[in-house]
């Protein structure tokens, strides 16, 4: 019995030891490759991987896609720029879906992005919510199909 107990409190610790924070979250996905990239291009991995908690509204690499290259490409190089739009892709604290309402959220970037629901979809400005709640350690993940830019 004590065996047992010593290798269910060993396993427990590892287990927690090895949470994925959002960024560890992200990448593990397979779908959010250039997000995690102009995350590191940013320097927003820390703060990403910080205690949180963070509702972050990711991105795929589709909805990067959908950016004409020469656009995408500039803003990567652009830091300042790049900040602005990613962390506007962020609200601060953990917003499971059941939680999310329509109406204005208040971005880490400062500005308001305007969440809709109709006919049992919800938007995030023209972005599609396609999958939520992808839980992470400091946070939350919401997957959208396009990339949202501050106003």
């Amino acid at each position: 019995m004590k065996k047992v107990l010593i290798a269910t409190a060993f396993t427990l610790a590892c287990g927690a030891a090895n949470a994925a924070d959002i960024v560890d979250t992200a990448k593990s996905a397979g779908t959010f490759n250039t997000l995690v990239t102009a995350v590191q291009a940013a320097g927003l991995v820390d703060t990403l991987k910080g205690p949180g908690p963070f509702t972050v509204f990711a991105p795929t690499d589709e909805a990067f896609a959908k950016i004409p290259k020469a656009k995408l490409d500039a803003l990567l190089k652009d830091k300042a720029a790049l900040t602005r739009v990613l962390t506007y892709h962020v609200v601060p604290g953990k917003v499971m879906a059941a939680d999310v309402k329509p109406g204005a959220v208040k971005s880490v970037q400062g500005s308001n992005l305007t969440v809709t629901a109709a006919g049992g979809k919800v938007m995030l400005d023209k972005a599609h919510v396609i999958k939520t709640d992808i839980a992470a350690d400091n946070g939350v993940i919401h997957v959208i199909d396009t990339v949202v830019m501050p106003k």
